[in-house]
């Protein structure tokens, strides 16, 4: 570790530094991406979205109904890359959906209130265009022995999974993966029937109709769009969601849509990260003052930290919300805690005699129990609250996961690989800069072996 330790920390500082500062996309199956932070609706503002549950087949929809809904919508926002959504159940029939710092409304508008219901029809010569909207009887007929024609094989139930996906030509695609009672019933009905038209109909609607050209055994699905370069890439993500996390058991009525102003406003975003600005300054300047060159080696650990921890939030769905910007703050004093330790430990260690690199290495030996203990505790805590928390209270844990686990890196091998190379400088060598005597920085013979045993104990 030692011998790769620059060189670690030097390839991770310059990978955040360009994701935080760089505005460079990058460019998958799934279309391009660029690492951006978001915020959330207290701070940028979203849309509220509110909804009505119909009643279907003459049941009237309950309050374990609404839950379920609720869920569905919740998975089907999160599934686009937007989080701490807010999706709240009222009694008795209505769902209100926030989504923060949305892009593109429609979107989430049409993918939240599409019921879901995929179906596949074998339409026998019969071609069919797409969007083209198909008779209730056709959809509601399910195939027998005597149907085998504009009714329903199989609907969604029977797909286990759906991504998205290229054909030969890069036209972008979305695939399904069958479950094996839709598998045998594919194969069996494409088997027999070559050369005719079979349509996959999303709510009534033709997604696509192509012709089986052959037999589909395997219960691998790719659906195509007839348009230039396939599917565009919203329609194809809306549709795997909705695949993905299941289908509506009710319909659903839009009430109203509205754009939601932020309750804290980019203004209070200033003024929050002026707080924070001033609030490291004033850390850096109590770590040199204090702790002189292991302070000041603390606070470039801590800069790094910063940028390291921002970039994350770049590429990890992080949303900033008033809640995500505690647990950043309160991360950042947790990282500082550990360097204390590790200092406090290292003067305890040069006032009993041991030489200046002794003492750092024996410093952070002792101290790492503790450090990690601590941090342990954390992320227990902080787990529990993104498992079972609200929205809100998840974005806390889930910033405060990533403060946690990035505060030990920087304390434990960002501080001690620098002030290992600075101790070995010397310059570095007098009392002063460690906060220590001249008596005390006197390096003496150890009187005993137990120090020595204690510490092996608590290597690191």
């Amino acid at each position: 570790m030692r011998r790769f330790g620059p060189v670690l920390i030097i390839v991770i500082g310059l990978l955040a530094l360009i994701s935080v500062f760089s505005p460079f996309t990058i460019t998958t199956s799934s279309g391009d991406a660029r690492p951006v932070t978001k915020l959330g609706l207290d701070v940028r503002g979203g849309i509220r979205l509110e909804y009505q549950v119909l009643p279907v087949g003459g049941k009237v929809p309950g309050t374990s109904d609404l839950n379920t809904v609720r869920q569905i919508i919740t998975n089907r926002v999160n599934g686009t890359g937007t989080t701490e959504a807010t999706v709240v159940s009222q009694s008795p029939d209505r769902i209100v959906v926030e989504v923060p710092d949305v892009q593109n409304p429609s979107q989430v508008e049409k993918l939240v209130g599409t019921t879901g219901r995929l179906d596949f029809i074998p339409l026998g010569s019969t071609p069919a265009t797409d969007g083209q909207e198909l008779p209730a009887t056709t959809t509601g007929t399910a195939c027998s022995a005597t149907v085998t024609t504009n009714c329903v094989l199989f609907s969604g139930d029977a797909v286990s999974s759906a991504t998205i996906g290229a054909d030969q030509t890069g036209n972008r695609t979305v695939d399904f993966t069958l479950n094996d009672k839709g598998k045998q019933l594919f194969a069996t009905y494409t088997g027999s029937h070559i050369g005719n038209y079979f349509a996959v109909v999303l709510d009534g609607k033709v997604i696509t109709a192509p012709t089986i050209k052959s037999s589909i055994p395997n219960g691998q699905v790719e659906i195509t769009s007839g348009g230039i370069g396939g599917f565009p890439l919203a329609d194809a993500q809306n549709l795997v969601n909705v695949l993905q996390y299941g289908a509506l058991p009710f319909p659903l009525k839009e009430l109203s849509n509205e754009t939601v102003s932020a309750t804290l406003g980019i203004a209070f975003l200033h003024q929050s990260l002026v707080a924070g600005l001033i609030a490291v300054l004033l850390v850096i300047l109590f770590m040199i003052v204090h702790y002189r060159l292991p302070g000041l080696v603390a606070s470039g650990a801590l800069l790094y930290y910063t940028l390291v921890v921002v970039a994350l939030f770049r590429w990890i769905p992080v949303t900033l919300t008033l809640a995500g910007i505690a647990g950043f703050v309160l991360s950042v004093g947790m990282a500082v805690d550990a360097n204390i330790l590790i200092f406090e430990r290292t003067k305890e260690e040069l006032r009993v005699g041991k030489s200046l690199t002794a003492a750092v290495e024996a410093g952070f030996n002792r101290a790492w129990n503790s450090i990690l203990d601590s941090n342990i505790s954390s992320l227990i805590t902080a787990s529990i609250l993104f498992l079972f928390g609200s929205s809100t209270i998840k974005g806390f844990g889930l910033v405060l996961i990533v403060g946690v686990l990035t505060s030990m890196f920087t304390a434990v091998t960002v501080t001690r690989t620098v002030l290992r190379i600075v101790v070995a400088k010397p310059w570095a060598r007098q009392a002063r800069l460690f906060g220590v005597t001249e008596a005390e920085f006197l390096a003496r013979p150890a009187t005993t072996g137990r120090v020595s045993r204690r510490e092996a104990g608590n290597r690191v």
